[in-house]
């Protein structure tokens, strides 16, 4: 199966480079469709004619980010070298509130053979 997601332009190019291999997102009915072994292909949301198709390696469920944090290696999660430091769940409040993350949970999503294409016009 394929799902389609949107990424904003430092994750795409993290992701790109090899240098980010878990994508965070809330464990929603949308996220809940998506198995080991799927399709994912992200766009680019400055650019959304380039975008990055890559295969589902492993889904790591957690209730919240505090847990995922704890679990999951940061520095594949995202984070820059000079980040982990300061790295904290809290960061992922600018995109979902801690009201959805006790509602859905949340799903760190390995992935692996990324490449990247131009979208046909």
């Amino acid at each position: 199966m394929t799902h389609y997601m949107k990424l904003n332009p430092q994750p795409f190019s993290m992701i790109a480079e090899g240098k980010k291999t878990i994508e965070l997102r809330l464990w929603d009915e949308k996220r809940r469709q998506i198995s080991a072994g799927d399709t994912l292909i992200f766009t680019n949301t400055a650019n959304p004619n380039l975008s990055l198709q890559c295969t589902v390696k492993a889904l790591h469920l957690f209730p919240d980010f505090t847990e995922l944090y704890r679990e999951l290696p940061l520095d594949k999660c995202g984070y820059l070298p000079e980040e982990l430091p300061t790295a904290a769940p809290e960061d992922m409040e600018a995109y979902y509130s801690k009201e959805q993350q006790q509602k859905y949970g949340v799903v760190g999503i390995e992935i692996t053979n990324v490449s990247a294409f131009p979208l046909a016009d």
